[in-house]
């Protein structure tokens, strides 16, 4: 069940694992390495300060939809959550501020993206687990499709995804993306890429070069530093990685004990 730290800092969890923290008072404060991440692809996608038409899919506390809020003025956000309760605790207890520009609608995200306008968003961020686990119909090449289709000439996805050694998850993602999109690029602290633990991955994919040098010296300042891997380096890891379809599709593999502060 969602549960909240009742602060003007708020950390939301679910069924016992962290899954967002909110700073009222402060919504360019990420404290979430993934989060950060995330925050620098939207930092590195347009000039600083531009508006754009932004999809979320995975809702959470809305951190990331209150910071390009911030810091990017103007822009439109769609916020597509499948937990009515997570919803209207968030509304109740983190209200938006007025004039946010963000839009939240209770539904499932693969179905939501299906009555999606085509060419309708300049980005979009996928960050949905259910309890622990990516869900399994937003692993496949349908599913990366539908996002492609959404997104305008351009645009930019972005997936905090999770896995670990030897990475069977992550590749496959990869190589999924990899069936649609003409560019991609992966971020992930060293630990994690040298199998030494189980961890967030952000996979991003797009028809157009990805700013791969802008988002290698953020992710490099921050105090948990991550790499940036594309190109040639990128293909040696998918090599031999297989596209997914909807009929083989998985979730996630289910965290470690002790992973994110479960256990």
């Amino acid at each position: 069940m969602p549960d909240v730290d009742r602060d003007r800092a708020w950390l939301l969890t679910v069924d016992g694992a962290p899954q967002s923290y909110v700073d009222l008072d402060d919504p360019l404060h990420l404290e979430f390495e993934y989060a950060r991440r995330l925050a620098h692809v939207l930092d590195c996608v347009a000039e600083p300060g531009a508006a754009l038409d932004l999809l979320h899919l995975g809702g959470g506390a809305l951190t990331l939809p209150r910071y390009a809020a911030a810091t990017r003025p103007g822009s439109r956000q769609e916020v597509v959550e499948f937990d009515r309760g997570l919803v209207e605790l968030v509304a109740e207890h983190l209200p938006l501020p007025a004039g946010s520009g963000i839009a939240v609608h209770t539904a499932e995200a693969r179905a939501w993206l299906a009555d999606a306008p085509s060419g309708s968003a300049d980005v979009l961020v996928a960050d949905v687990f259910g309890g622990s686990r990516v869900p399994a119909q937003l692993t496949s090449v349908e599913y990366a499709r539908e996002a492609a289709r959404v997104l305008r000439p351009g645009g930019v996805y972005a997936a905090n995804l999770a896995d670990g050694a030897p990475f069977d998850f992550l590749r496959a993602q990869l190589a999924t993306f990899r069936a649609v999109f003409g560019e991609l690029a992966l971020i992930a602290e060293p630990g994690v890429l040298r199998g030494r633990r189980f961890g967030n991955a952000v996979v991003l994919a797009s028809d157009r070069e990805l700013p791969v040098a802008a988002l290698a010296r953020r992710c490099a300042a921050d105090a948990f530093p991550a790499r940036v891997e594309a190109g040639a380096e990128l293909a040696r890891f998918v090599r031999g990685a297989v596209a997914v379809a909807d009929a083989d599709a998985v979730p996630s593999p289910q965290p470690p004990h002790g992973a994110f502060g479960i256990g």
